[in-house]
């Protein structure tokens, strides 16, 4: 098991795009979420999580929500969820995982679009990341939630234009841990191949925890995405100041 801490990347400007979808996912989980309290938390994620089932009219109204949350699916699906899902999440653990990866990875994504075009991107890969997973399995009734699809796309972008950056690691076997550094694209590569893997097995059954399909479809979007995203000015800018 691996943990990035940091990467030897410095930005030109502040990552306030970033900063600000960190505070937004925060705020939810606090003033929606309740910080994980029920019956607030199961209340969120029924009504603003995704349902691939429930959007795409495969279950009947009526059918219990999966993952022991207690509600069932409606008759009219909630149109919004595709979006406000992506700032829902499933418990502390699950958000401080996601700020830490969009934090070290987005401001320098960020860095290289700029604040609107950054924020366009990061909500429209995880459309696509809640998409994939949605086609995936669309019969399923598990609620599908949190930021993670959004950030693998990040990540997508992050391995195309920064793959020789060394990202450091906490790497943790068993009892002990040690910190190593390793270019992006080898720490990102196993990321992703490591969501293939754990997808496999759910293309025939249905699955809950892990989104690995929504990971895999946001990672594949951000690759194919940074190109018209990318502004080269800024791209510019960065390697006259001798940065990546």
């Amino acid at each position: 098991m691996f943990f990035p801490y940091k990467d030897d990347n410095p930005t030109l400007s502040a990552p306030v795009a970033t900063f600000g979808l960190i505070a937004l996912n925060v705020l939810v989980w606090v003033l929606i979420q309740g910080m994980g309290t029920e019956p607030r938390l199961s209340a969120s994620v029924c009504e603003l999580g995704l349902i691939p089932g429930e959007i795409l009219r495969r279950l009947p109204a009526g059918t219990p929500v999966g993952g022991g949350i207690p509600c069932e699916i409606s008759g009219s699906p909630n149109w919004i969820t595709p979006l406000s899902s992506m700032f829902m999440h499933g418990g502390w653990l699950h958000l401080i995982g996601n700020m830490w990866f969009l934090w070290v990875f987005g401001n320098n994504i960020e860095d290289s679009m700029g604040r609107v075009r950054f924020v366009v991107f990061y909500l429209l890969t995880g459309l696509v990341a809640a998409a994939t997973q949605a086609f995936i399995n669309p019969a399923s009734p598990i609620p599908m939630v949190g930021a993670s699809g959004a950030i693998s796309g990040v990540m997508g972008a992050y391995i195309v234009l920064y793959p020789k950056v060394r990202v450091h690691l906490l790497v943790f076997v068993v009892i002990f841990f040690t910190r190593i550094s390793v270019p992006a694209i080898f720490m990102l590569g196993y990321w992703f191949l490591l969501q293939l893997l754990g997808g496999l097995p759910t293309l025939a059954r249905e699955s809950g925890g892990v989104a690995f399909w929504a990971h895999t479809g946001g990672f594949v979007a951000g690759m194919a995405l940074i190109y018209p995203f990318r502004n080269l000015a800024l791209v510019e800018a960065r390697l006259a100041r001798g940065l990546p």
